[in-house]
């Protein structure tokens, strides 16, 4: 079992950029997938990008190819989110997820992941 808190967020203009960090708890952290997920208000919590156990492996919706970039330092028991290059609809509450690992697969469905983080708000100007 482990705790996630992310940090990072603010206010930002289009075309800025932040970086998003989420802190793990515990000793297994290396022993999860990760994945980043956001939900705008009024909208559905949507999947933004995930990150195999070691980091050879990521995935990312459509929306963001190109401009974000998940990493992930298991030393550090943190995993990141680079945003780069942001837009007005990538405002929202942005969560951490962690999925344990059984395979190489990533999962883009939350209902997948067995823990959450708190949030943190992302808002991009125009």
């Amino acid at each position: 079992q482990i705790q996630l808190v992310e940090s990072g967020g603010g206010l930002v203009q289009a075309g800025g950029s932040l970086r998003l960090s989420c802190a793990a708890s515990g000793r297994t952290f290396n022993t999860y997938h990760m994945g980043w997920f956001r939900q705008a208000p009024g909208k559905e919590r949507e999947y933004v990008a995930a990150i195999s156990w070691n980091g050879r492996s990521t995935h990312y919706t459509d929306s963001v190819k190109g401009r974000f970039t998940i990493t992930r330092d298991n030393a550090k028991n943190t995993v990141y989110l680079q945003m780069n290059s942001l837009k007005p609809e990538d405002t929202a509450v942005y969560y951490c997820a962690a999925r344990y690992y059984n395979g190489i697969y990533l999962s883009q469905k939350d209902n997948e992941y067995a823990y959450w983080g708190q949030g943190t708000q992302v808002t991009v100007s125009s």
